[in-house]
């Protein structure tokens, strides 16, 4: 099944997931050079705002995932995806309580660099789940076109026939 939030068949979900997923693990990141001291107090700012970033991209990502799970038909991966869902959400939620903990000045508290760990770890788990819906059990990939293009030979079959690469198995003598 082909994704119903799509852009010339291209799912817009992976597409949107990337700048989310990079903002809120390079806030970390920048936590982690300014808590050991290796940079100015710049990068508690670049903290923050990638924080802020990266929770407008989760949201704004969500909006085609919900569209995905919800055309979903197949038992199993929708379970996957409902989980990969409220993990996210959950995630999230720790970023948002992570970023107005430091609107009240609590930037250099380990609090709020414990719950940029723990949300870096959910986004982990989740991309997890997400790759086990698409790599594993091919969801939103759409079957492949006829480009009129003869197919990529794999080095291991380069000397032989067509018809022998395309057969199922191979007689030796």
């Amino acid at each position: 099944m082909t994704s119903p939030a799509n852009i010339a068949r291209h799912p817009i979900h992976p597409m949107l997931v990337t700048f989310p997923s990079a903002l809120l693990a390079f806030s970390l990141v920048s936590d982690l050079i300014h808590l050991f001291g290796w940079g100015g107090a710049v990068w508690n700012d670049v903290a923050y705002y990638t924080m802020a970033g990266g929770i407008i991209g989760a949201l704004v990502a969500a909006v085609p995932g919900l569209t995905d799970l919800l055309a979903q038909t197949e038992a199993e991966v929708k379970k996957i995806g409902v989980t990969h869902m409220i993990i996210n959400l959950v995630a999230v939620v720790v970023f948002a309580v992570d970023f107005w903990l430091r609107t009240k000045g609590a930037a250099d508290a380990a609090l709020p660099i414990t719950l940029s760990v723990i949300g870096v770890a959910l986004f982990c788990v989740s991309g997890w789940l997400g790759g086990e819906m698409v790599y594993v059990r091919g969801v939103a990939v759409a079957p492949p076109r006829e480009t009129g293009r003869p197919e990529p030979v794999r080095v291991e079959e380069a000397g032989q026939p067509r018809a022998a690469r395309n057969a199922p198995f191979q007689v030796t003598k």
